[in-house]
């Protein structure tokens, strides 16, 4: 089973992102990865085998981002090679996913027919270009991700963010479960509260069908039907 974790922190994320990962080992994994916003533009980071691996690539190649999504990944479409560990992303946009998108071969041939380039042999990459193209045709980042959500099919749990973006993450779960953690000017994203423990003791657990929109200064949880809950 994957594990997702996120931070909108202070200082480079990096380094936490992959403890919180350590913290979801007990899932399994085959490979693993994490993305960060440097200077405006996405950066990312994936290795095959065990996060000791992805903390040497990162002492190679540090990523010094304040902002940033991890995955551990058991490989379930594709092979558990780098090319398909998560993050999946464009130049705009960084997706964690756990789950399957069941519709993903109808979304990938519709987006491939519009001439978006697909790199793995995974379904995540829709939900990737699904909200690349949203914001190519003008819709902002939270419009984008919603119309992406009306359009995928089976169990997720999704963690997003975006190049330009310093401050904004947005997740989003449908049978698959996703926690927040509040923090003292930072915010936090995880499986569960086992990722987030380090750093907070303080969880929202998200609803069937919720999706949330995070800032450093707090969260706005909206329900399938994008209404604002408490």
């Amino acid at each position: 089973m994957c594990g997702i974790v996120g931070i909108l922190g202070s200082k480079p994320v990096a380094e936490d992102l992959v403890e919180a990962l350590r913290r979801l080992e007990y899932r399994g994994y085959d490979s693993a990865g994490v993305a960060t916003v440097e200077n405006g533009h996405l950066g990312r980071r994936r290795a095959e085998g065990k996060l000791k691996n992805l903390e040497r690539r990162l002492l190679e190649e540090p990523l010094s981002g304040r902002i940033g999504i991890g995955h551990t990944r058991w490989a379930t479409h594709g092979r558990p090679t780098e090319r398909n560990a998560h993050p999946h992303m464009s130049p705009k946009v960084s997706v964690v996913h756990n789950g399957i998108i069941e519709n993903y071969r109808e979304l990938k041939s519709e987006l491939a027919a519009k001439g978006r380039v697909f790199e793995a042999d995974t379904g995540t990459e829709a939900v990737v270009h699904l909200i690349t193209d949203a914001m190519a045709e003008g819709a902002g980042p939270v419009q984008a991700v919603r119309a992406a959500l009306g359009r995928l099919e089976g169990a997720f749990a999704l963690g997003i963010i975006f190049a330009g973006e310093d401050d904004l993450m947005i997740a989003a779960r449908q049978g698959s479960p996703l926690a927040i953690g509040h923090g003292n000017g930072e915010m936090y994203l995880g499986s569960d509260a086992i990722a987030l423990a380090p750093f907070t003791d303080t969880i929202t657990y998200l609803e069937e069908g919720d999706w949330a929109v995070l800032h450093r200064s707090g969260v706005t949880i909206y329900d399938r039907a994008g209404a604002a809950v408490e």
